[in-house]
């Protein structure tokens, strides 16, 4: 009994003391748990704190964006209505002063109406005397009287007027005058370029003397051919490593200098070969004066030039004007056209592709008996230029009237160009004429393939065909050219004909 009453007490104490042990540690872990909750809790409230801060400093910066976007829009708006507002102000100042000086023109017209009407009354009762003057004086009619009177006032007023008019005329003379001048002064400032007095002598450089005796050849056979195919005299003197080329007409200068730098880089010097190598320099040649035509119109903006033109255009490279380089001198021409016309307020276009024209006459394939200026009409008529340009290239030494306003302009520019110290040499010119109808002569002659004048015109050779002319014809022909330029011609000294007759045997192995 007292050990079941032990073991009750025993199981009461243990439940009890269980369930201590059970409140103290369940008591534990609340208290755990709490503060872990408090600590959550603390975080998420500092996390929606710091949410809360940014959106507000978010809503803050869009919402003062806003504002400045707005101020920015209300100042702009401010701006552009004290802006009106002052444009408005000025206008209304404009329209008060133009009123103002309405109201003072309008006084000043009706005290002008006012005086005019006082003077015609007093014109009136002047007249009506006269006429009664003169009715009682000759016994005229009023009517008579008043008309006579009438003629004679509209003579007095036109003695009067033709007075001014001639005053009008002498003042707007001097103003043009004065005008004038200073566009042409103006245009030569603004187009200035150097000038440079084409010779008629070229050196070729050689690298050592050995050369020259391979361009010499056995017994001069060489040389004498290179100058047959180009009709260039070819100076080889003691003068170290250079040759010189010696020719009025650069085309033929320039062939035979290209030529010989072909010749000695080959290293092959013999006359058949120099017969090829100059003929095809020449064909070279033509292809670069229709380039440089090209290069000249694309330079000056000209277009629509017709390619026989534009091919005498870069023929003009290599031909000269009193000395003077013909292309160099014709685009000065247009440029100098060009500015004129502008100041004037013409064809811009037109006169500067009159400009580069004017002197197309000078460099035909032929060479007719007429004046460069009428034969460059003529081409350019033919290759379809407009009527301005030809009458401009036609007039420009007055061989024909002018009937367009780019005419004198292109006249002008033409003096001005060739009038510049330096530009031109007259000798050169007539030397160049000299030597021209040395050739022509020898050339009107049936039976001459080519002549050359040579030496600075101090000798004529005439190259004939062989078939034409025999041995005692060319001893025939040789005596009458020395005797016709003696007769015909004015030069200094003496001049040598000498006639070249040669027979060439051609046949092909094939």
């Amino acid at each position: 009994m007292e050990l079941v009453i032990g073991l009750l007490i025993g199981l009461t104490g243990g439940g009890v003391a269980g369930i201590v042990i059970q409140r103290v540690v369940l008591k534990g872990k609340s208290t755990q748990i709490i503060k872990e909750a408090e600590i959550e809790g603390e975080n998420i409230k500092k996390d929606k704190i710091l949410q809360a801060k940014e959106k507000f400093l978010k809503l803050k910066e869009e919402h003062e964006g806003a504002m400045k976007e707005k101020e920015r829009r209300l100042q702009s708006t401010e701006d552009r209505v004290r802006a009106k507002e002052k444009t408005l102000s000025q206008k209304i100042e404009e329209v008060s002063r133009k009123e103002k000086e309405l109201e003072k023109n309008q006084q000043e017209l009706e005290t002008r109406v006012q005086a005019f009407d006082l003077k015609h009354q007093e014109l009136e009762k002047i007249q009506e005397k006269r006429v009664a003057e003169l009715s009682k004086i000759s016994g005229m009619s009023p009517e008579d009287a008043k008309n006579m009177l009438m003629e004679a006032l509209k003579d007095e007023a036109r003695t009067g007027a033709m007075t001014y008019i001639k005053e009008i005329t002498e003042e707007a003379k001097l103003n043009a005058n004065r005008e004038a001048k200073k566009i042409v002064i103006q245009t030569i400032q603004r187009v200035a370029t150097e000038q440079a007095v084409e010779n008629a002598v070229s050196v070729f450089n050689i690298d050592s003397d050995e050369v020259k005796g391979r361009i010499i050849g056995r017994e001069g056979r060489n040389i004498r051919a290179l100058e047959a195919a180009t009709g260039v005299e070819i100076i080889v003197d003691d003068t170290p490593e250079a040759i010189i080329l010696s020719c009025f007409d650069p085309v033929r200068r320039e062939i035979a200098r290209l030529a010989l730098h072909q010749l000695v880089s080959d290293g092959r010097i013999h006359p058949a070969r120099i017969e090829e190598v100059v003929a095809k320099t020449r064909k070279q040649l033509e292809e670069e004066i229709a380039e440089t035509g090209r290069r000249t119109c694309m330079d000056l903006g000209i277009h629509g030039l017709h390619p026989e033109l534009t091919r005498m255009v870069g023929r003009m490279k290599y031909r000269s004007s009193y000395g003077q380089n013909l292309l160099q001198h014709s685009r000065e021409v247009a440029n100098l056209c060009a500015t004129m016309a502008a100041e004037l307020g013409l064809n811009v276009k037109l006169a500067k592709r009159a400009g580069l024209l004017h002197d197309i006459g000078k460099v035909p394939d032929e060479e007719p008996e007429l004046p460069h200026a009428i034969l460059g009409m003529k081409l350019a008529e033919k290759y379809g230029e407009k009527p301005d340009v030809c009458n401009a290239i036609g007039a420009h030494h007055d061989e024909i009237e002018m009937s367009t306003l780019i005419s004198p302009i292109v006249q002008v520019c033409d003096a001005v160009s060739g009038a510049r110290p330096g530009a031109r040499r007259e000798i050169v010119e007539a030397y160049i004429k000299r030597i021209k109808e040395l050739e022509g002569l020898a050339l009107s002659y049936d039976g001459v393939s080519s002549a050359y004048a040579i030496q600075a015109g101090r000798e004529l050779r005439v190259l004939v065909e062989a078939d034409k002319i025999t041995d005692l014809k060319a001893d025939e022909l040789s005596f009458t050219i020395s005797q016709r330029i003696q007769t015909e011609m004015t030069y200094p000294g003496q001049v040598k004909v000498t006639v070249i007759r040669e027979k060439r045997s051609i046949n092909y192995a094939k």
